[in-house]
């Protein structure tokens, strides 16, 4: 009976053209640059930006023509009557009004662009997770391939005893499934890698069947930044937070403006106005002239709804503000404490990583070897040695997985804090335990 090995991995096997491997800084780049979000993101910014100047202004002036007096239908002035004017108008606000609507927009400015790299890191953080995504299922497809390596061995171990009596049928069969198995498993790992492409081609804006390449894993920091350094950093650094604490700014002023709204409105006008008349000399002699005059006026706007109107203003102001200081309120404990569940889930994922690298990996594989030179010496029975086998390759895979949560874990803490924490242009080096050579960036010490 022969072990049938070659094409059972279709997909897995297919050799694809060499490619730079991407790394995480690269996509970071990429995203911010091309993702539509981060576009509005900052054209929204930019609008709430260019809203500021007119905020400080009063409202444009009203200039008026008049021609007055004329007769119908031929249009045609009637001496003495008939006068030609020119007005013009201005709203003066009181009170300090222009200058407090200039603190309320620059606030709502300040929070729009801080909204906006807030959109960055979430960005950031959304790109980080399909790309450790991407890095687990190449990883793990490299493993599964390794496996499927070993497990051909050792089937051809166990179809070899067989023909020579020392080994079963039921073992080369059981081999001939494992190796099955593990071609469906390899065959999972490629949709996973599949899904993760499409979730970076769509936050970077490109078409759905664009290549990408392998990802390269960043070096991780030796060590975990102390927690009341992350918490300090985040809770006056984070951009959802700074939006949030200039929304309390601009609430506050609005709460101040609408205060001054009871206050009257000042309104000058100007007008200038001519008409035609007749002079006489001292001989009797009549000639046209013309008569100027001019006139200001001075009024203003009476609140005499102002329990409707200017109170009720004032109500819904102080309500906004205490929505504001309640979403920042709000804003600040999730940020704490999802800095404190994701450094959990960081410390864990390291701790493992280690322990997986030093201990268990070293002594499943070296079981497997021994379990392999006593089952050629019919020590052990087959299905020990596969055990043995499959056992350390999900224990490879477990691996794997558990690097892409500590990058995951990473990435997620830097959007927390509004800080990068490592090099996303950094490779780690093949084989060396996360964390190990990198150090954390200065900033959250």
């Amino acid at each position: 009976m022969a072990l049938a090995v070659s094409g059972a991995v279709p997909c897995a096997a297919t050799a694809q053209a060499p490619a730079p491997p991407m790394r995480l800084g690269e996509l970071y780049a990429r995203v911010v640059q091309d993702n539509p979000a981060m576009s509005a993101a900052k054209a929204r910014a930019r609008a709430a930006e260019a809203r500021v100047p007119g905020a400080r202004r009063p409202s444009d002036p009203q200039i008026q023509l008049g021609f007055m007096n004329y007769s119908l239908p031929n249009l045609g002035p009637m001496p003495p009557l008939d006068m030609r004017q020119l007005q013009v108008m201005q709203m003066v606000p009181l009170g300090g009004k222009l200058a407090i609507a200039g603190r309320v927009a620059d606030a709502q400015a300040g929070a729009s662009a801080s909204r906006a790299r807030d959109v960055e890191w979430k960005l950031r953080n959304e790109a980080a997770l399909a790309f450790y995504d991407l890095y687990a299922a190449d990883r793990q497809v490299d493993v599964a391939r390794e496996t499927l390596g070993l497990l051909a061995d050792i089937g051809r171990t166990a179809e070899s005893m067989y023909r020579v009596g020392e080994g079963r049928q039921a073992d080369v069969l059981r081999a001939t499934v494992a190796i099955a198995k593990m071609a469906q498993d390899t065959l999972r790992m490629h949709a996973m890698r599949e899904a993760a492409i499409a979730r970076i081609n769509a936050l970077g804006n490109r078409a759905p069947g664009d290549p990408v390449s392998t990802a390269v894993r960043p070096r991780f920091p030796d060590s975990l930044p102390p927690r009341r350094a992350l918490d300090s950093i985040a809770t006056s650094g984070r951009p959802s937070i700074v939006a949030g604490m200039q929304d309390v700014q601009a609430a506050d002023a609005a709460t101040a403006l609408a205060r001054r709204e009871i206050i009257p409105d000042l309104q000058v006008a100007v007008q200038y106005g001519q008409r035609g008349s007749s002079m006489s000399d001292a001989n009797g002699h009549t000639s046209p002239a013309i008569e100027r005059m001019g006139s200001l006026m001075i009024g203003a706007s009476v609140p005499i709804f102002a329990r409707n109107r200017q109170m009720q203003m004032r109500t819904e102001a102080e309500a906004m503000k205490a929505m504001a200081l309640s979403e920042l309120a709000a804003m600040r404990a999730e940020t704490v404490g999802g800095i404190g569940e994701t450094l959990a889930d960081l410390a864990r994922a390291r701790d493992l990583v280690r322990l997986y690298r030093a201990t268990v990996l070293p002594q499943a594989e070296a079981t497997v070897a021994s379990a392999l030179a006593s089952y050629r010496v019919g020590a052990v029975d087959f299905m020990t040695l596969l055990d043995g086998q499959m056992t350390v390759n999900g224990y490879r895979q477990e691996l794997v997985g558990l690097e892409a949560e500590e990058g995951k874990a990473w990435a997620r803490l830097e959007m927390l804090v509004g800080r990068e924490l490592l090099d996303p242009n950094s490779t780690a080096e093949p084989g060396k335990a996360p964390g190990a050579g990198a150090d954390t960036k200065e900033g959250a010490r």
